[in-house]
């Protein structure tokens, strides 16, 4: 799949709050960090952790996307608001390296500013 068409689609799936969708992008042991957190490691703690962000939220969409495709790994960079549950927004730059194992995502870096979300 292109990179192009993979990362619309991935965020497609985030932007649909589609956590179980994004999840099986990664692979069993894959690894998610978030800004400066600490990375969240397998499948089952990432279903938690984006369980419990997609409900601290009303909404998410990702605009402005541009994406490059090297061997093995993906970036991408964009904008993304966030509508927080009193329906106020927050928008974002943020870019994001995606490493690859075979077609699933084995570790997903997201750099991104959301210090300001809640509020």
């Amino acid at each position: 799949m292109t990179a192009n068409h993979y990362i619309i689609e991935m965020y497609r799936k985030v932007d649909a709050m589609d956590t179980t969708g994004f999840v099986n992008l990664f692979t069993e042991d894959g690894s998610f960090r978030w800004a400066n957190m600490p990375p969240v490691l397998g499948k089952q703690n990432l279903t938690a952790f984006l369980n419990g962000f997609f409900q601290s939220i009303k909404a998410i969409s990702h605009t402005d996307l541009e994406y490059w495709d090297l061997p093995g790994t993906r970036i991408a960079t964009g904008n993304v608001t966030y509508t927080r549950l009193n329906d106020t927004e927050l928008c974002v730059p943020f870019s994001v390296i995606i490493k690859f194992q075979e077609e699933l995502i084995n570790e997903f870096m997201i750099f991104i500013d959301t210090s300001e979300l809640y509020k």
